[in-house]
């Protein structure tokens, strides 16, 4: 099984490193309102203005932090750990906190970039250093978005981007567990009234743009927030061929035609993230379970499609290496 060491974690570091504060090319999510609302990213954002936008910043922060935990000696933890004590701050922290507070920046990164800072923090508050607690406000804000959000959103959102209403609250499931309880309730409520019914899944994807499996997402999700019989009992009435390896295209690595493209290169990503997903359903299932083997197995499969892949073209390397780093800590 492909696991993470230190050679890769080194090299993940290294190559998210090289980006984390390149603020060009930038892909802004942000509503003008009027000339004075046209500012560079490192003015709107002052820690996550590199890495191509917003959220692939945030979690590139949550890569790197994560890597120099598990692997404190190697040289590349030192400059992560030297970037966070520039970048990582309360000052700066405040103007991220400030930009949220624009009317009209209501809807910035929702849920997507609101469930990766909830991970950033996490991470950061797992070290002996000022970075969690100087980002406490800015995850408490993302909390109370949530919060308020969830009851609004009568449907979830399914498809396979950004958008994706089951990824976004598994991370902020995680986070909440720990900082968040009667978040972390909320989160589980509306998983049940969204997705406890659901019943013979077709998974009509990939689609030519996305990243997540909408599929894989959810079950991951409830993986999550059901005991190992209720979600057997769930999984087994939701993809009841899954066995036979249907639907097919689950099991099948999705082609990435063209990683210059930044659409295309989404499904890289979607390999990586379906490898994630297919590891942490089989350590659910019962090992007799007849989905177990076939999901290991099928995870292997989607990573050695992409890993390969994640330094060929900027477009990939701004983001996916934080998606791989999932894949291989499942």
């Amino acid at each position: 099984m492909t696991r993470l060491d230190a050679e890769t974690a080194a090299r993940f570091a290294r190559l998210t490193l090289s980006h984390l504060g390149l603020e060009y090319p930038h892909k802004l999510d942000h509503v003008l309102t009027g000339d004075e609302d046209a500012l560079p990213p490192r003015v709107l954002h002052p820690i996550f203005h590199g890495s191509f936008d917003w959220h692939s910043c945030v979690h590139g922060w949550w890569q790197v932090l994560t890597l120099a935990r598990l692997y404190p000696e190697m040289p590349e933890a030192a400059d992560v750990r030297a970037c966070a004590h520039a970048m990582l701050t309360p000052e700066l922290v405040a103007q991220e906190c400030a930009y949220l507070d624009r009317p009209s920046s209501a809807g910035f990164e929702r849920p997507y970039g609101w469930a990766w800072l909830l991970a950033l923090h996490g991470e950061a508050m797992r070290h002996d250093a000022p970075w969690g607690p100087a980002l406490t406000p800015l995850a408490q804000a993302f909390a109370e978005r949530f919060r308020t959000f969830l009851p609004k959103q009568t449907y979830p959102i399914r498809t396979g981007t950004h958008f994706n209403s089951a990824f976004a609250i598994t991370l902020a499931h995680d986070w909440a567990q720990t900082y968040d309880a009667a978040l972390a309730d909320r989160i589980a409520q509306t998983a049940q009234g969204w997705f406890a019914q659901d019943r013979g899944c077709q998974a009509w994807e990939p689609g030519g743009d996305e990243f997540l499996s909408s599929a894989l997402c959810e079950a991951l999700l409830m993986s999550r927030l059901l005991d190992r019989e209720d979600f057997t009992r769930w999984f087994d009435a939701f993809l009841p061929e899954a066995a036979s390896g249907v639907p097919a295209t689950l099991f099948t690595p999705a082609t990435v035609s063209d990683r210059s493209d930044g659409k295309i290169a989404h499904l890289d990503g979607l390999n990586l993230s379906r490898a994630w997903c297919w590891r942490e359903i089989a350590s659910k299932l019962d090992e007799p379970h007849p989905v177990a083997a076939p999901a290991r197995e099928t995870a292997e499969r989607h990573i050695a499609a992409s890993l390969p892949h994640i330094a060929d073209d900027y477009m990939g390397t701004h983001w996916l290496a934080s998606f791989a780093l999932l894949a291989l800590l499942a």
